[in-house]
Order: C-alpha cells, then structure tokens, then sequence
C-alpha cells in the first residue's frame, strides 16, 4: 500500500479523493442550507396565511370558520390544510386530518392523514383570544422532493469527480510510465556501455523535456570529459613514448659503461628526461583540474582591462629582449565575472606562445575591445602562423606546428587555454586573415 500510495497514480488518486471529499463536503453545506431556505420558506407562507385568516375573520373563530371553508370550498390555497378546534379540542372547522398541538408555535414534523395515506405536514398552531386554536400545515413532500433531487444531483457529482480523478490518476500515471520509462532505457543502454544514447526529447515543452535536455547536456558533458579522457591516454602513450624510450637508453647507457665520466652524463641526461616528464605530467595534472571547472564556484567580478594592462607591462621587457615588437590596445572599464588567476595564465599563455613561436622582428599584440555579444580578448602577430590544416588542432595535447618542433615546449600551453576559456564560459578562435591571432571570446 505504502508503495502504491508513493507512486504517480497513487499519488494522483489521492488528490482526486481529496477533490471529490470537497465535493461531498460542499454538497452537504450547499443541501442543509438549501433545505433550510426552503423550510423557512415554507414557514413564511404558512405565517402568512395564518395572518391572513385573522384578518378576514376579524380575530372571531366564526368569521376563520367562514374563511376556512370558503378556501376549502374553492381550494385556492394548494398542499395547505386548515384545522380550527375549540378550548376543550373539538373540531370546529377544515378537513385536515391531523391532531393539533395545544401549545402553539411552529411544528416540522406534523402527522397527518389524507385518502388514507399517512404524510407529514409542517405546521404552525395560533391561540386566538376566544380559546380556539388555529392549525395551518403545508405539506412537506415539496421540500422531500427537492431533498432527493439534491442528493441524487450531489451523489452523481461525487460518483463522476470520483471516477474522472481515478481516470485522471490512470492517464498520468501511464503517461508518466511511459516518460520515466525512455530515461530508464536511456540509462540502461548508457551503462551497457552504448555512450552515445540519449534521452528522447518531444519536443512539447513540458517538465519532462525540461529533465531531458538536462540530463542531455550531462551526457555530453560526460561524453566529452571520456572522449577528453580517452585522448589523453592516446596523447600520452603517443607522445611519452619517445622520451621515455630516451630515459631508458640512457640508462641502459649508464648500466652499460664501466667509464664513470660517461655514466655520470647518461644519468644526468636521464635526469633531464625525468625533469621533462615530470613537467608534462604537472600540465596535464593542471589541465585536468581546470577542465573539472571546479572554479567556478570561486568567480568573482574581475577587471580584464586591469589586469591585461598589468600583464603587458610585465611583458614588455621580455618582448624586448626576444627581439618583439609590443604593441597593446586595451578598451578600459572591461569587467567580467571569472577567476582572476586563470585569467592571468591565460594571457601569459599566449604571450608565452607569441615570444617561442614567433620568428623575431615580429610584432605581437595584445586586443582587449568590446563586441556585440560581450568582450574579446587576443593575441595577434604578424608572423607566417601555421599551415591552415594544422590550425583546427592547435587546442589539442601535445600538437605543435612545423616551426615549433625545434623550440622547446610540449605542445600543451594552447591546450591549457581551450581549457581555461571553456571553463569560463567562453570561446577560442584561430584567424589568420592578417597573420595570426588567436581570439578569446567572453559574455559581458
């Protein structure tokens, strides 16, 4: 029952039940107040002919006889009936077969006889000031009928809104079955290892469409982090290869030779190896940190024209000095919301990447301006840049361009910001129109 009771039909009918208590509860307020109106309306008129006796008779009983029979006689007064008796009780005048109370006042259940059926009448005795007693009673079967026509108008109200919630409950609950079951066998294939899966998306709108997207973006999220994962593992198995296979020689070189002078300068080449992996491996460490975006729990308001005028200015000797031409344009009040530290790597980045990569007597310039969807921020030179075919796969791991396979560097520093901008929120752009730039896009 508990089980039942927690799913969406369960849950659905107990709403419908709720509506159809309502129902009954505002049934038996609209039926005890309807039933009282007509009550008192009945009252009113039996007062009112009462009233309307006396006045004819002229508080005589002679002249309420007179009037009773001529009503009787005419019978203009429907379902009322008339009933005058003397002190001791005897009858006087009127047909109306009913025993008349000796205290007056009003009576909702009098007794009464007619063609030999027994009905109930309702009633109001008067005590005239000659000691008779005046019976007025209307009978009750007009209000007993609007009695059982409400009940039977509020018990099919009750029976429909009943049945229809149950229905309702029935239709949403295989409606939402049949949702909640297109996201069960999305999960199911995506655990059988079929990645690619997605949830079904109707495109109504709705709440489910809504969860559907959602966890759309998850998966793709999850896809790309696996496909990520996956080509780092090719990337370093690839890449590591060749200077691992140096380290090992080295050694073997070592191992080898009974001359100390050239173990000692195997080893240290050995060393230098193990200094380069080591730094790839803190790359790719630092990478991987950034990609998980858990930065941006940390976002503040940062200004970017700030801090590019103070990362030029620290710039601008080392261009300098590698023989760079420095040029900046830098549209201040820039603000956007990010990690300032990020920021700052970067930009160091790519200026890093203009000083190794660039031949010397280039000009590089460092481009913060407003656009129309936010702010842009780039790296430009007027270098020979890097072979069209090449330029999609700048932001990869370990991809370095022809120029730069005899520079230092392991083709990580572009990779590292893809990585940065991505989790801001950003994007990154190769042009090469006029030269080579390399452009990083951000909202406002």
């Amino acid at each position: 029952m508990r089980r039942w009771l927690r799913g969406t039909f369960g849950l659905v009918a107990l709403v419908a039940i709720a509506f159809a208590l309502a129902t009954l509860a505002i049934g038996v307020v609209a039926f005890e107040t309807t039933h009282e109106a007509l009550e008192q309306q009945l009252d009113h008129r039996i007062a009112a002919e009462t009233q309307a006796l006396i006045d004819e008779g002229d508080d005589g009983s002679d002249g309420i006889t007179a009037a009773i029979r001529r009503r009787e006689a005419a019978r203009s007064t429907a379902s009322l009936g008339y009933r005058l008796v003397d002190a001791a009780g005897r009858p006087v005048a009127g047909r109306l077969a009913a025993r008349v109370p000796t205290t007056p006042g009003y009576v909702e259940l009098l007794p009464y006889t007619e063609a030999g059926q027994r009905r109930i009448a309702q009633s109001l005795t008067t005590k005239l000031p000659s000691g008779h007693r005046l019976l007025v009673a209307a009978d009750r079967a007009v209000i007993d009928e609007m009695d059982a026509t409400l009940l039977r108008l509020f018990a099919g109200a009750f029976g429909a809104m009943l049945l229809l919630g149950i229905a309702a409950a029935w239709i949403v609950g295989a409606v939402t079955r049949a949702r909640l079951a297109r996201i069960d066998r999305t999960a199911l294939a995506i655990i059988d290892g079929d990645l690619a899966r997605r949830v079904p998306v109707i495109g109504g709108g709705d709440e489910f469409d809504g969860v559907a997207t959602t966890l759309n973006r998850m998966l793709d999220r999850i896809g790309g982090l696996m496909d990520n994962l996956r080509q780092v593992s090719s990337d370093v198995a690839h890449d590591l290869r060749t200077p691992l296979t140096r380290l090992h020689n080295r050694l073997d070189e070592a191992l080898a030779s009974n001359d100390r002078g050239v173990q000692r300068e195997a080893i240290e080449a050995a060393a230098t190896e193990a200094r380069d992996l080591l730094e790839v491996f803190a790359a790719l460490l630092r990478i991987a940190e950034v990609e998980g975006m858990s930065a941006r729990a940390h976002f503040t308001n940062v200004s970017l024209s700030v801090l590019v005028t103070d990362l030029a200015e620290v710039y601008k000797p080392v261009m300098e000095v590698s023989g760079h031409r420095f040029a900046t344009f830098i549209e201040p009040g820039i603000t956007i919301k990010g990690d300032r530290r990020l920021l700052q790597r970067l930009l160091s980045n790519l200026l890093d990447n203009a000083i190794t990569h660039t031949p010397t007597d280039t000009t590089v310039k460092a481009i913060l301006a407003r656009v129309d969807r936010g702010v842009r921020l780039s790296v430009a030179d007027d270098g020979p840049g890097v072979s069209p075919g090449l330029a999609p796969t700048l932001f990869q791991r370990f991809t370095r361009g022809d120029r730069s396979r005899s520079t230092n560097g392991h083709g990580l520093g572009l990779a590292m910001v893809s990585a940065i901008v991505a989790a801001l929120g950003g994007t990154i752009a190769v042009d090469q129109a006029h030269g080579f730039a390399i452009e990083v896009t951000f909202d406002a």
